[in-house]
């Protein structure tokens, strides 16, 4: 299991927000190179870097992320807003992942030209969840789409990983949902990303019992609750 620790970044800061609340925000840095070079010599095995003004729509960190790429070794994902060809294209000339939700369930051709340009391998699917249907742009819009049924269709188009984020549980540290995972590993030939509500080692060693591929660390890495290194060690 990959430990993946998330750098969220807002107005060039490093924050976490409470169930993807911009009104509930705690900043944690206000130097994100920095923040990620600490992550990786503690022990990571990638990024899971997120634009969170390009995901509201507000602004982008594109610079940012692209600055981070430069100055760690370790793979990165990128994660928010990536709503055009253009810019996932940008995205994916420095980035070892780009991680599409909106655009994968809105728009297909421009999904299918990616994937053909650069591999459906360097693409994650993200199906956020709440309440067992995924929810797109920014987490204000609900498809109706059941969770397993949309993995399912993505299944049958090729892609075969995917990040589940439930949002209900996404920076309350209020454990993960564990319900949903054990659905999407059971997929089949897909590689499942858990995010959202981990607050302790023993969360990480319950989503691995699921069989989730990885597993990204947020607020709970940020509090101080738990370490890359402990969760390395039953990883």
């Amino acid at each position: 299991m990959k430990v993946i620790p998330a750098i969220d970044i807002m107005g060039s800061n490093v924050v976490r927000l409470v169930q993807g609340n911009p009104k509930n925000k705690t900043v944690y840095s206000s130097n994100p190179v920095e923040t990620a070079k600490k992550w990786e010599k503690a022990g990571a095995d990638m990024l899971h870097l997120v634009d969170l003004d390009a995901t509201l729509g507000i602004g982008s960190n594109f610079q940012m992320i692209k600055n981070i790429a430069e100055n760690v070794s370790i793979p990165i994902e990128v994660a928010g807003g990536l709503r055009t060809q253009e810019t996932i294209e940008n995205v994916l000339h420095f980035a070892s992942k780009a991680v599409l939700g909106t655009i994968a369930f809105k728009n297909k051709e421009i999904l299918q030209k990616i994937s053909e340009k650069f591999g459906k391998d360097r693409i994650i699917i993200s199906a956020d969840q709440l309440n067992g249907k995924i929810v797109i742009d920014g987490w204000k819009e609900n498809t109706g789409i059941e969770l397993i049924q949309g993995l399912e269709s993505f299944v049958r188009l090729g892609y075969s990983e995917f990040l589940i984020t439930s949002v209900e549980r996404d920076g309350t540290l209020q454990g993960p949902d564990l319900d949903s995972l054990r659905k999407a590993c059971s997929v089949q030939n897909t590689r499942i990303i858990a995010s959202g509500g981990i607050s302790s080692l023993q969360d990480t060693i319950s989503v691995k019992k699921c069989g989730v591929s990885s597993v990204i660390l947020g607020k709970a890495l940020y509090d101080g609750k738990i370490s890359i290194e402990k969760v390395k060690t039953i990883a």
